[in-house]
């Protein structure tokens, strides 16, 4: 859907790292967008997304309810990479999983770096080379700590009222896909329209643009 919706707008998409699960699915995804306004465009998907279907292998026709959790974050500046104390942080190496050839699953270019203080844990394995995964890495481990401490800053902030728009954590409901009903549902503005399909080609700007509004 954003894969789609980024090519509408001509945004160019580079994939970081893709962590499959082990029965079909991805557990993580972790790509970056560069283009006009992107962080402007996106930043309010941050949150959950309800996904309600019924899978091909369910039997008895009954719905199943499933959440994906989304995270814009915004690219982070070259400094902020090199100011980082790397007394705080733990890289490991280990060999790849993923597509790449021979080469790939056969040396330790993949990259897992672990944020002590924060217990944050990035992985980064789609590189042939061990020291761009490692870049990689750190930069999204530092937009993940900035958005941690951004959060914590917001929590304090909003104690006595409820934001409109949610904090993005697992709770936070944002959007509901129902499949079924061709219905998508954005609870935050109560804005329901029946056409699931045509959003889910990339046409999400029905739905961002009266949120940005």
């Amino acid at each position: 859907m954003y894969y789609k919706y980024s090519e509408k707008k001509k945004w160019l998409i580079k994939i970081i790292n893709i962590n499959e699960c082990v029965y079909g699915g991805y557990k993580e995804i972790i790509f970056k967008i560069s283009g006009n306004k992107v962080y402007d465009q996106l930043k309010f998907e941050s949150g959950g997304h309800r996904v309600q279907r019924i899978p091909e292998t369910e039997s008895q026709g009954r719905i199943h309810t499933s959440t994906c959790i989304i995270a814009i974050l915004p690219e982070v500046k070259k400094n902020e990479i090199k100011n980082i104390n790397l007394n705080n942080i733990k890289v490991d190496t280990f060999k790849s999983s993923g597509s790449g050839g021979q080469h790939v699953n056969t040396t330790d270019s993949a990259v897992r770096i672990t944020h002590i203080p924060t217990n944050i844990v990035v992985e980064c394995q789609n590189e042939r080379s061990q020291h761009k995964n490692k870049s990689k890495a750190l930069e999204v481990l530092i937009a993940r700590i900035k958005n941690l401490e951004f959060s914590k800053q917001k929590k304090k902030k909003s104690i006595k009222r409820k934001n409109l728009l949610g904090s993005g954590d697992r709770s936070d409901k944002k959007r509901t896909y129902n499949f079924q009903k061709d219905r998508v549902t954005d609870h935050r503005i109560n804005l329901t329209l029946y056409c699931l399909e045509e959003i889910i080609n990339g046409n999400l700007d029905i739905l961002i643009k009266p949120i940005i509004k």
